[in-house]
Parts: structure tokens; sequence; C-alpha cells
């Protein structure tokens, strides 16, 4: 934890001029540029896999399964991923999963032509996002470990909000073009420009200067330790705990982002175009909510207010659920992507603020697997709810269950409930 002068400096920083200086920072100007192409090239894939799996099975099961693929690889590489973000340069760990990601887009491209109607048309594709899900079990908390290395302590709560806002800007334009290319060119096309986004963000990566020339302490006992060590301290962190936790069963209960497609063909009969603006409708919302917050971020009465936007997430997805018109399904998932960006920006900094450097990369790897488990197996979770109840009450369900989450988590964690200032949550135990 940092000694108490860290504090006195942080808080003006974070209350007044939160971004003027941040966007002329060399380093993270380098970092946002990179990552942009990583994540415009994620989003066109996710939303054109999504289109085509279900065009080919009419099943959304397959749906499910797209998640669980993804996850799956994600959980069996926790311990190593942690483990070697902490020991082994940053930078070049996270180069290399994004040219396995630039691999995995290559390949897709090379099986649309090949694809044929039914499950043994989305063998071959659950089998690239396996190896994809690989990447994405080091390049997730390779990215939240690199970040405070990139900007001082003090501009770390501008830097979470400008990067969580610029990375859901590329979520706008990813489904969105993603959507019109899959209707007018099929599955080709978007793959090869997936393929063009991950290369340009593993060049892009090699500009990024960090603060610091080494991210990890000597390693001392096995890795089984060490990533022991990490889970020990995640545990003696309420806050933390609760943060990470409550994201994870919010999203995981009742998102409903895997439902989509059968919306846009089934509920609200808007293509695959209209599918693309869906899912960049939740990112509008978020960007719009970050923007706001890489200008005026807050430092108060954080806790009580990520409940109350998780909360809002839960009613919105629930007015989506039942909607059949689709502005105001547009509109729904608009307010649940702004909800989750004030979510996203306070457990960042809460997370970010609470964990030593030499530690960032096993909490991160913790971190990214709830939130690998909240989207991936939400995923899978919804689509199986949509196979055995239907598509309208299984979004419904997860609604109420993500309303009945927040609730819980209000009375069980006092601390993340109570707390104030980011600050204040380094030294809650």
């Amino acid at each position: 934890m940092g000694p108490p002068s860290n504090v006195t400096h942080t808080k003006p920083a974070l209350a007044a001029k939160p971004s003027a200086s941040i966007y002329r920072h060399p380093g993270f100007l380098a970092f946002i540029s990179a990552r942009l192409m990583a994540v415009f090239a994620t989003q066109i894939q996710a939303v054109v896999v999504a289109w085509q799996v279900y065009d080919l099975t009419r099943d959304p099961l397959a749906l499910a399964y797209v998640g669980l693929a993804q996850f799956l690889p994600m959980l069996c590489l926790l311990l190593p991923a942690g483990d070697l973000i902490d020991r082994f340069n940053r930078k070049a760990i996270l180069a290399s999963s994004w040219a396995v990601g630039a691999v995995c887009s290559g390949a897709l491209w090379w099986l649309s032509g090949l694809t044929t109607a039914g499950v043994a048309g989305v063998t071959g594709i659950y089998a690239v996002l396996v190896l994809f899900g690989c990447s994405r079990a080091f390049s997730g908390p390779a990215l939240q470990s690199l970040l405070p290395q990139v900007v001082p302590r003090e501009q770390l709560a501008a830097a979470i909000a400008a990067n969580s806002m610029l990375m859901r800007a590329a979520s706008i334009g990813g489904p969105l073009l993603g959507g019109v290319l899959y209707a007018l060119g099929g599955g080709r096309l978007t793959y090869a420009l997936c393929f063009v986004g991950f290369a340009l963000g593993t060049v892009l990566l090699s500009r990024v200067v960090t603060l610091q020339a080494r991210n990890a302490v000597a390693a001392t006992g096995t890795m089984w330790e060490r990533f022991g060590a990490g889970i020990r301290f995640i545990r003696s962190r309420p806050i933390i705990l609760g943060t990470i936790s409550l994201d994870l069963f919010a999203v995981l209960l009742g998102g409903v982002v895997a439902l989509l497609p059968i919306y846009a063909s089934e509920v609200l009969h808007v293509g695959p175009a209209g599918l693309g603006a869906l899912r960049s409708a939740l990112a509008v919302g978020e960007v719009g909510a970050g923007l706001y917050l890489s200008m005026r971020p807050f430092n108060r009465k954080v806790g009580r207010t990520m409940f109350v936007a998780v909360a809002v997430f839960g009613l919105a997805n629930l007015l989506f659920a039942v909607s059949t018109w689709f502005w105001l399904s547009f509109a729904a998932l608009l307010v649940a992507g702004a909800a989750d960006m004030v979510s996203v920006y306070i457990r960042g900094a809460l997370v970010q603020f609470s964990t030593p450097d030499h530690m960032r990369g096993r909490v991160n790897a913790v971190n990214m697997l709830f939130i690998g488990s909240s989207n991936e197996l939400g995923e899978f979770r919804a689509g199986t709810s949509a196979a055995w109840l239907g598509v309208v009450p299984a979004a419904v369900l997860g609604g109420l269950c993500t309303l009945g989450v927040v609730g819980g988590w209000t009375l069980g964690f006092k601390q993340l409930r109570t707390v104030d200032r980011f600050e204040e949550a380094a030294n809650a135990h």
C-alpha cells in the first residue's frame, strides 16, 4: 500500500482537471491507440461469430457454447497467466496475446469459406474460439496490470475513466461495422478486418513507454504458493472481493448480450444490421457516461453509487426483455450501458488503488476471470435459459436476478457500501 503522502497528492488530481493532462501523456496515448485496434477487432469478431453461429444452427444453445468455448480456457489458464504477468514483461505478454488473436481471425476467415449448416459447420469455429479464449486469459490481466505502469498514480483514476470511455467508443463502430459488413459480404471480409486490427495493435504496442523498467519483484516459492498469496490478499480485502463478485453475479445472471441475435431475428425482426445497432447501443451509453467521467470523475460515495448503477443496469435489462419495439429496446440497452460504465469506472479504480504493483498480475487475473465468467459464462447461462424457458422469460428472469444480487451484496458487504473515497479502499481490511 502507498504511504499517506500518496493520498494527499492523489485527492486534488481526482477532483480537478481530470482529463486535460492525461490526453497529453505520451505513454497513455500510445497505450490507448494500440488497445483501440485490438478492441475494435474483438468487437467486430464477436458480433460476426454470434450471428454466423446462429445463422448456421438456428439453435440458442449453439450461442451458449460460443461463450463456454472462450470461458473454459480462461479458467484453466488463470494460474499461469497471473503468475507470469507478475514475473515477466507485461508488454511482451500482451503483444503475444494479440498476435494469437490475429491468428484466430485468420483461421475464422479460412473457416468461413468452408462452413456448412448445422452442428458440423460450427465445430471448427468453436475450436478457434478456444484458442482465442487462451489469448484473452493473458491479454485481459496484462492490460489491466500495464496501465498503472504507463501513467503516474495521481492520474490513474482519470486514465481509467478515459481508457474505459475510448474502449467503449471502439465498441460502437465495431458491432455496427461488423453487422453491416456481414450483411453485405459474409464473414470473410469482416474476419480479414479483425486480423488487421490485432496485427496493428501488436505493432503499436511497441511504442508504449512505461514509467518502470521492471514490473515484478523476485519470484519466491512455487507458482501455486505465489498465486495462493494473491488469493489470500483478495480475501483479506472485502472491498475488492465484494466489488469483483458483484460484477460477476450481476452480469452472469442478468446479461442479455448473448440473446441479442435471437431478439434481432425473432422478436424485433431487424436482421444482422439491427443486431449490430443493438450491440452498439450498450457502447453508446457507455461512451456517453465514460466521456462525462473522463472530464469530471467523482470521488465521493463511490460504494453507494456503484450499487445504484448495478441496480439501474438490472432495471434497464428488464425493460429490454419485455420490449417489442426496436427503439425502446435500443434506449433500454443505452441506459444499461451507461450504468455499466459507472460501475466499471468505480470497480477499476477501487481494485487498482488497493493493489500493490508486484501483485497486480495475480489480482487482475482473478478479476478478469470474474469478468470473463460474467460475460462468456453468462452467455452460456443466457443461451441455455433461452433454450429451456424461451428467450423472453429467460431475459426477464435475468433482470430480476440482477436486482436480487444487488440487494444481497448491499447487506453482505457493508465496507463496500459505505466506502466514500477511492483512497480509503487501500487501507480497508
